[in-house]
């Protein structure tokens, strides 16, 4: 019946060119991190009523249980990020996850929608973060399957595009749209967004899913990951068949910049000891990178819970002029592909690191407006708009820098070592992870700091966080840099490697 979509052994299917080529499949990625985001914050203006008028709640309590229903989602996105990733990198397809991870999200979006009770928001609300692991694990590993090594930033770019819009966005919608419409209307706009993305996600076809029909010549220039991983694991085993059980009187092959933590460990050990996750965290360059995505959730969702407060009070500004200040930082968001092109040519430790330098003063020097003047309103703006370009600098570089250490770890283990599909899912399940708890403590510590000490202790503490964070960054991005040095000087060479 549904031959003309999905093909048959003899029928390709409709637009397969098109629905399996690399820009679609991005694209499809994107609007999924898109909505996902969105239908998480187009609510949270939403949520006090619905805790007051709906559930009953006291309105003592809807603080707290504003809080709860926040923490809930984190704490589902967590615990589900590494189940999704164990679960993605088993599975014969990503889109089977991803369409599941749709329903799920359908159905917190209806829970949500008819929720008359705590209870039922907070099961809401924890379908909702089971739905987001599915969603950015499952779909940050389809996009590290269909782009070839060479372009995995400019790809990333895309995604941080769409998760900068998703984040920032969506509570501006949410509030303006119940402000003028009501309650049901912001659901509206949700499962009309749900519309579109099922649309995406159905017409999606794998690439080597679309091989089925199409040669490699029309497939394009565009390797699949599990090629490359076939013939780079067949290496590894190559170099793994050697004797070990003695010394060696050979010249030792140099390590690789790639990933500065292996050991020689025997594979079948760990695999019978450690579960995969763990196994990942093992390089440094992954640790690394997901800590610098963690701090740097915190620093962009600290404003979150501070933001819209400190320019209600010095500048007496309503809700939709406290939604539009976030627009100076989502605006360089337009520039993450182009960050992405500059990592995949010169590696992501500068870009990185220079985002991290750049945000220290951009977020300090925010303690400097204090008073409701138009110098002091363009100088919050402009801050805002720098310190977009800096975390722009840091999550796209460092997006691609989860690619690229599993492509380093898988190199050192032998053929299967990971399973048929690789480590990608699950190493961005540990993404996921940091950056779902980077927005939890990002909220609670701006907003506890300002309580207690002010605006302007609390942009130091944040500021103070961005700049010495640099310093992990630019040495573990890309594989140890003191390593790389060393090994640079043995060979006579100078002047900066990209990856």
């Amino acid at each position: 019946m549904f031959t003309w979509l999905n093909g048959s052994d003899h029928h390709p299917p409709i637009f397969l060119h098109f629905r399996s080529s690399k820009v679609f499949i991005i694209a499809s990625v994107a609007a999924a991190v898109f909505t996902d985001l969105f239908l998480y914050g187009v609510i949270v203006p939403v949520i006090p009523f619905a805790l007051s008028s709906r559930a009953g709640v006291d309105e003592s309590q809807v603080q707290r249980w504003t809080s709860v229903l926040l923490a809930v989602y984190g704490a589902a996105l967590l615990v589900g990020s590494p189940i999704c990733g164990w679960w993605a990198d088993r599975t014969t397809s990503r889109k089977g996850p991803l369409l599941i991870g749709l329903l799920a999200l359908a159905g917190a979006t209806g829970i949500l929608t008819a929720g008359n009770s705590i209870a039922v928001l907070v099961v809401g609300r924890l379908l909702q973060g089971a739905s987001a692991a599915v969603v950015w694990v499952v779909g940050l590993a389809l996009v590290a399957d269909t782009v070839g090594p060479a372009e995995v930033g400019n790809a990333m770019g895309y995604i941080g595009v769409a998760m900068s819009f998703g984040v920032l966005l969506s509570p501006l919608i949410g509030g303006v749209v119940f402000e003028r419409a009501g309650y049901f209307a912001v659901f509206g706009v949700s499962f009309a967004l749900l519309g579109m993305d099922i649309v995406l996600r159905f017409a999606l076809i794998e690439r080597k899913i679309a091989m089925k029909w199409l040669s490699k010549d029309e497939m394009g220039d565009g390797p699949e990951r599990a090629e490359q991983n076939a013939l780079e694991l067949q290496t590894a085993t190559d170099d793994l068949k050697r004797p070990t059980d003695l010394p060696s009187s050979g010249p030792k092959d140099p390590p690789t910049n790639h990933d500065s933590s292996s050991t020689d460990i025997d594979p079948t050990l760990i695999t019978k000891r450690l579960p995969t996750f763990l196994l990942l965290l093992q390089s440094r360059r992954l640790l690394s990178a997901c800590l610098g995505c963690l701090v740097q959730a915190i620093l962009l969702t600290s404003y979150d819970s501070t933001l819209p407060l400190f320019v209600r009070n010095t500048f007496t500004w309503n809700a939709t002029g406290a939604g539009l200040i976030f627009l100076p930082v989502t605006i360089p968001a337009f520039f993450a592909p182009f960050i992405g092109r500059l990592s995949d040519r010169y590696g992501p430790r500068h870009l990185a690191t220079a985002g991290f330098l750049l945000g220290a003063p951009c977020i300090i020097l925010q303690r400097l407006v204090e008073s409701n003047t138009l110098r002091q309103k363009v100088l919050l703006c402009a801050l805002l708009a720098l310190l977009g370009v800096a975390l722009n600098l840091v999550l796209t570089p460092l997006m691609a820098e989860i690619t690229y250490s599993v492509e380093a770890t898988v190199r050192k283990r032998p053929r299967g070592f990971f399973g048929d599909k690789g480590a990608y899912a699950q190493a961005y399940g540990l993404f996921n992870m940091a950056f779902a708890a980077g927005s939890m403590i990002g909220p609670l510590v701006g907003g506890l700091v300002v309580e207690s000490k002010g605006w302007g202790a609390a942009t130091l503490v944040l500021g103070v966080l961005s700049g010495v964070f640099a310093g992990p960054t630019f040495w573990w991005t890309g594989g140890s840099w003191g390593r790389e040095r060393k090994r640079r000087g043995e060979r006579g060479e100078t002047g900066p490697k990209g990856v």
